[in-house]
């Protein structure tokens, strides 16, 4: 099996829960504190952090500290227009 299947596979399955890609929206054009994060998911911050924890680690958000407080932004800004095509699917399959 060619090895950008697998790659391609990988980086799904970290899509596949709604609450990353609620995150990765919300980052899709600006830069965002955890706590800003917080704010606008009302999610716990141990939450928002494992979620963002395993994007990072995948290489899909990259981080940058300023202070003590640390920001998020998609590391491939591309990757947005990928979810906007599914959306875009999903809206005209469904009627949404």
């Amino acid at each position: 099996m060619n090895k950008i299947y697998e790659l391609h596979a990988d980086m799904c399955k970290v899509f596949s829960n709604p609450t990353r890609l609620e995150i990765l929206n919300l980052l899709r054009d600006k830069e965002m504190s955890v706590t800003e994060l917080i704010q606008k998911t009302y999610l716990s911050q141990a939450n928002i952090s494992q979620h963002l924890a395993i994007m990072k680690y995948k290489g899909i958000v990259i981080a940058r500290r300023d202070g003590k407080n640390i920001h998020y932004k998609i590391a491939y800004p591309r990757l947005i227009k990928a979810f906007d095509i599914i959306k875009e699917v999903l809206s005209e399959k469904h009627k949404l």
